[in-house]
């Protein structure tokens, strides 16, 4: 169907290939600035996709079905625009797509692809992570698809285009993503290569000359080469044909283009990054038949080559929806559960299956994390867990857990699965995991919780990951473990001194230490209510005491009180692992100071700067002139905001049993104590000024 429609469309190809083009260029050049070369390269890969391809609604951008473009190399961000434009999304009206690097604040055009606007299914900036995203969106309808579809009704079949350039395929995170997704046989997965060989410093045999076809073949995809893709749409329309009708593997398809065509310097790393200047836009106009004296020109023809788009997106909306009815009624139970996954519900009564009590006996917050949260995954199908090969440690496996796996696979240690499976086993891939779960959670709002873990230390590898889910506000939810220097002799490289600075520091991130087994509970309950943010949920690998004082809806409001005392002379902010510490300290300074110490337990400073003034000031108490001091043994910075002084760490760490690296960094309640007993003394000899932080 799609050939016979290229055919009688031959025609109108090359005044659309020009018009696309030469809009391209004044876009660029309205305001000085912007990336002309790739998307002006990638005009007939345009045209292939969104009218003759790819199945979408542009009025009804949210269609559940739709299948999903993601632009990796997301400079190129004006081709996404302009054919989001010309295919009739409302949104995209012509002023919107002529504001392009101006300074309009309402611009739906900026810089690189942002998930808020209409029709842009991920924010794609850094290089690499739309490849992961991709994967993530395809691993959603493939799990979709084998949980809900039944014979007759295939409610989830849609497929994802992903657009890259030379770059991505440089980038590790998109690396570790292709070689998942061919393990995976993710037949519903297609990557446009958009092969110009040219990068920002110049031509890509500057640092690469493999065979990247060889190199995808090995990672278990198929190849398809199109040789003129700078025209050849016609051959493109049989390439994404082929790719869709895959059964086996997902499909990489190397299209050979020019970057820049037409310019003076096309084919130059000039063409990527710069306007081409006014003499040079004028000069392709006239080249290509247009006149130069005219600026954004789409003439009729362009017009009613996408004409009927917006009438066959909303064609296929009400097959799907008439498609689900008769699901529904067909089966009742399933088309139930499947729509309040359509609409991202969770059951009403999911915080029931959180256990209400823990052992009193030590226990290891990452323990007490895979306590709280195993019930929830074992019977809600919207969570999708993960690891970096680290399942012996992060306590995330289920009772009756099946693995996100091909269905044919046979591994030599016995673990298989099937694409129902909702355990990910990711391989020693911490950032592709975090960059494909957030693909999965964009798939749809709160269709999937992700689930990642590592230790916390290897969250620095995932962190452009973690970010950009955060500035995405996709609600994924990271188990980190192994957080404290207390975890021990791994040494240095393990123990996580500096991260949680950064994790705090970051926007739309909860990053919560809990203390013990209830507030872990409600480190889980706040993340699993934060449909709007990322999580980091911290634990530790050693064991901590169960402490009869938290409370789970005190992690809810960031900090609280743990110890109240009248005529306290000093607050003690506890933090995660370390929270008994502070208990401990305040005892010892009551006991052999006669100091009267308050306990603060603080998991969370962006769920506690969301608070009211009065609650804030009720916990801290530093209004009345108390001071207060932190343990914690991670780097400071930041608790100069709540804190007058710290017990904390400047140092890299050290490799010591946790206990014995706790003594050779002072966190003995002994020194301790004595430590904070010497600071309220230089208190009050004015040695130390309220609101100096001071390192202890």
């Amino acid at each position: 169907m799609a050939s016979s429609l290229v055919n009688g469309s031959s025609s109108k190809h090359d005044v659309v290939l020009k018009t696309f083009r030469l809009l391209i260029a004044d876009l660029c050049q309205q305001f000085g600035g912007g990336h002309p070369g790739g998307a002006i390269g990638m005009a007939a890969i345009g045209v292939a996709l969104w009218r003759y391809i790819m199945r979408y609604a542009p009025h009804t951008p949210d269609f559940f079905n739709r299948d999903r473009f993601v632009l990796s190399n997301g400079h190129t961000c004006l081709f996404q625009y302009t054919w989001l434009h010309l295919t009739g999304y409302k949104a995209m009206t012509f002023e919107q797509l002529k504001s392009y690097h101006s300074d309009r604040v309402d611009a739906l055009c900026p810089g690189h692809p942002e998930i808020e606007h209409e029709g842009v299914e991920v924010t794609t900036g850094p290089l690499g992570q739309g490849v992961a995203n991709a994967v993530g969106l395809a691993m959603a309808s493939k799990n979709l698809g084998a949980t809900y579809n039944r014979p007759g009704y295939d409610v989830v079949n849609n497929h994802t285009w992903c657009m890259i350039g030379d770059a991505c395929l440089q980038e590790g995170v998109a690396l570790e993503a292709i070689s998942l997704a061919g393990h995976w046989k993710l037949n519903n997965l297609t990557i446009m290569y958009d092969n110009n060989q040219i990068t920002c410093d110049g031509s890509v045999d500057l640092t690469n000359t493999e065979d990247i076809n060889a190199k995808m073949r090995a990672c278990g995809w198929d190849v398809i080469d199109v040789e003129d893709g700078c025209y050849d749409v016609e051959g493109l329309v049989q390439a994404l044909t082929k790719a869709r009708a895959s059964t086996e593997k997902p499909t990489f398809i190397n299209v050979r283009t020019v970057i820049g065509l037409d310019s003076k310097v096309a084919g130059q790393a000039a063409a990527h990054g710069a306007a081409f200047g006014v003499a040079d836009v004028a000069d392709m106009k006239r080249k290509l038949g247009f006149n130069p004296e005219e600026h954004f020109v789409i003439g009729d023809t362009v017009r009613e080559f996408f004409a009927d788009l917006p009438a066959r997106g909303e064609g296929f909306v009400k097959e799907w929806n008439d498609l689900v009815q008769r699901y529904t009624e067909a089966h009742p139970e399933l088309g139930g559960e499947f729509q309040r996954r359509v609409r991202g519900e969770l059951p009403a009564d999911w915080q029931e299956r959180i256990p209400t009590e823990f052992p009193d006996k030590p226990t290891a917050s990452r323990a007490s994390s895979g306590q709280v949260f195993n019930p929830l995954a074992q019977s809600i199908n919207s969570f999708m867990v993960g690891t970096a090969d680290l399942s012996p440690s992060v306590n995330m496996i289920w009772k009756g857990k099946v693995d996100f796996q091909h269905p044919d696979l046979r591994t030599t240690c016995g673990i298989n699965g099937d694409y129902s499976g909702r355990y990910i086993h990711y391989g020693v891939r911490e950032h592709a995991m975090a960059a494909i779960s957030n693909g999965l959670a964009a798939f749809n709002p709160n269709t999937f919780i992700p689930i990642t873990s590592s230790f916390f230390m290897f969250y620095l590898y995932a962190a452009p990951a973690v970010r950009m889910g955060a500035l995405q506000h996709l609600q994924v939810i990271h188990a980190a473990t192994h957080d404290s220097i207390g975890m021990g002799e791994d040494g240095p490289t393990h123990q996580p001194i500096e991260l949680a600075s950064l994790y705090r520091a970051m926007p739309n991130l909860l990053f919560i230490r809990p203390g013990d087994g209830e507030e872990t509970a409600g480190a889980w309950i706040a993340a699993i209510n934060a449909k709007t943010s990322s999580t980091i949920i911290s634990t530790s690998r050693h064991a901590l005491p169960q402490l009869k004082q938290t409370r789970r809806d005190g992690v809810l409001k960031g900090a609280y009180v743990l110890e109240e005392a009248e005529s306290a002379a000093v607050t003690l902010i506890g933090v995660g692992a370390e929270l008994s510490f502070a208990l401990d300290v305040a005892t010892e300074l009551k006991e052999k100071k006669d100091i009267t110490a308050r306990v603060v337990s603080f998991p969370c400073q962006r769920i506690f700067e969301q608070q009211s003034l009065e609650y804030k000031r009720s916990v801290l108490q530093r209004h009345k002139g108390i001071p207060a001091v932190v343990i914690e043994p991670y780097a400071p910075n930041g608790w100069e905001r709540y804190a007058d002084a710290g017990i904390s760490i400047k140092r890299f760490g050290h490799s010591l049993p946790g206990k014995a690296a706790y003594k050779f960094f002072g966190f003995e309640t002994g020194v301790m104590t004595d430590k904070v007993g010497d600071y309220l003394d230089r208190i009050k000899g004015d040695e130390a000024l309220r609101g100096e932080f001071v390192d202890l």
